[in-house]
């Protein structure tokens, strides 16, 4: 299990010198390139990317074993895939900045993340991030940080996209709030049907791949849709509508938002403005609630997102206390991370928390500063070896420790002399 830490982490002095450290990376680019003369600009020396060490961002803090380890943000393609100036006045900056057009510039122009809400992951790992406000879906290789794109008016029409689920065959779902539908796209990113039966304003969506079953929150109608993962047809709807989100009892639904499915088929819907989760059966039975309104730990204030990770930890992404809580699936806090900020591991804007449980990857996506974090869980297993390994390592130094002492407590044997000899 994870430790039980009642309070939020803070991040030290090493969060803080990697925070400005990648502040000024972020920065480079424009400060560099504004003041190169033009003998660096033609200097053909091969030069080294700055990399950052973000292996000490951990929670909880040493000493403690680290149960989730910060990796990396995405927010934009990389710079290198900008195209070099046609002429000295017409440099990337220019492109980018809008002073020059892009066919007058005849180069790519940056994309970069605006309003990111829901997150989704394939097979490859690759991380599937839509954003609300530039109106397509972005696909983050984390390996090579290559990005792609499902563009809106040229894969498919794209209003107000909000919540993303992937299946085990790589289909991917996308929530579209405006347009009142579910699209459903193949692994190739073609899209091959739509759901609209009983949608009014659909927000987040979850897939569970065991029982086949497709569940899309949403928001205006209090009420969590079930559909047939396979044929698109609406099954069940779970809560009561038409309350104007009045409703508080146990198994409705005031505004829910972020869904995610356990191994055994358990629903978890953060309720957002009863802030608290819900919890089902794979039959839409209601079983437990936990949460209230509060700063404290174990409270929430607008809880939106939710994931299950490998073990079946809770995580909650809650929006207006820009933090992620981890809890038990009886509702007990295990431990607590973020907190206003742009350091790594604090969020503007926190909306969503999305598990890739095949790599034990956890992300965040956050709508001000327009980025997606990515983290490490370790798992209990993985726990569990690490402190037999300190346990060991504790037990090696005692036994050395008290080898040492009674080296140094035993009494030295007598010297001997020789008795002299006659002459």
């Amino acid at each position: 299990m994870l430790e039980l830490r009642k309070r939020t982490i803070e991040i030290g002095p090493i969060l803080l010198a990697a925070a400005l450290l990648l502040t000024v990376v972020m920065g480079t680019p424009f400060a560099a390139y504004a003041g190169k003369n033009k003998k660096a600009a033609n200097s053909t020396e091969t030069k080294k990317t700055p990399v950052i060490d973000y292996s000490n961002i951990v929670w909880p803090n040493p000493p403690a074993i680290a149960r989730i380890r910060y990796l990396a943000f995405y927010s934009a393609q990389p710079l290198k895939d900008l195209d070099a100036p046609k002429t000295k006045k017409e440099g990337w900056m220019d492109r980018l900045a809008g002073t020059v057009p892009q066919s007058d510039g005849g180069g790519k122009v940056l994309f970069q993340l605006a309003q990111p809400y829901g997150i989704a992951t394939d097979s490859k790992g690759y991380v599937y991030v839509a954003d609300t406000k530039v109106g397509a879906i972005f696909i983050f290789n984390t390996e090579t940080r290559d990005v792609q794109m499902i563009k809106n008016k040229v894969d498919a029409h794209f209003s107000r996209i909000l919540g993303l689920a992937m299946d085990d065959d790589d289909r991917l779902f996308v929530a579209d709030a405006d347009l009142r539908h579910v699209l459903v796209f193949d692994k190739n990113h073609k899209a091959i049907d739509v759901i609209t039966e009983g949608m009014d304003e659909p927000s987040m969506v979850a897939i569970d791949t065991q029982n086949r079953l497709l569940y899309v929150s949403d928001v205006k109608q209090d009420q969590i849709l079930v559909y047939d993962a396979d044929t698109f047809k609406l099954k069940r709807k779970m809560g009561t509508g038409g309350k104007n989100h009045a409703l508080t009892t146990p198994g409705d639904f005031a505004k829910p938002t972020g869904v995610a499915v356990d191994k055994e088929g358990n629903l978890y819907v953060a309720d957002t403005l009863n802030d608290r989760i819900e919890v089902f059966d794979a039959d839409g039975q209601f079983i437990r609630t936990w949460g209230k309104n509060g700063d404290g730990p174990g409270y929430f204030a607008r809880p939106k997102g939710v994931a299950v990770d490998s073990d079946g930890h809770i995580w909650v992404a809650d929006g207006m206390q820009d933090r992620v809580q981890v809890f038990t699936s009886e509702g007990q806090l295990l431990i607590s991370m973020g907190g206003h900020g742009l350091l790594p591991g604090q969020y503007q804007g926190l909306v969503n928390v999305a598990a890739d449980n095949r790599r034990n990857r956890i992300y965040t996506s956050e709508i001000y500063p327009g980025r997606v974090q990515e983290f490490r869980y370790v798992t209990d297993s993985e726990f569990d070896q690490l402190k037999k390994e300190r346990e060991a390592l504790r037990a090696g130094n005692a036994v050395k420790k008290e080898g040492e002492a009674a080296s140094v407590s035993a009494p030295k044997p007598a010297e001997q002399t020789t008795p002299p000899q006659p002459k």
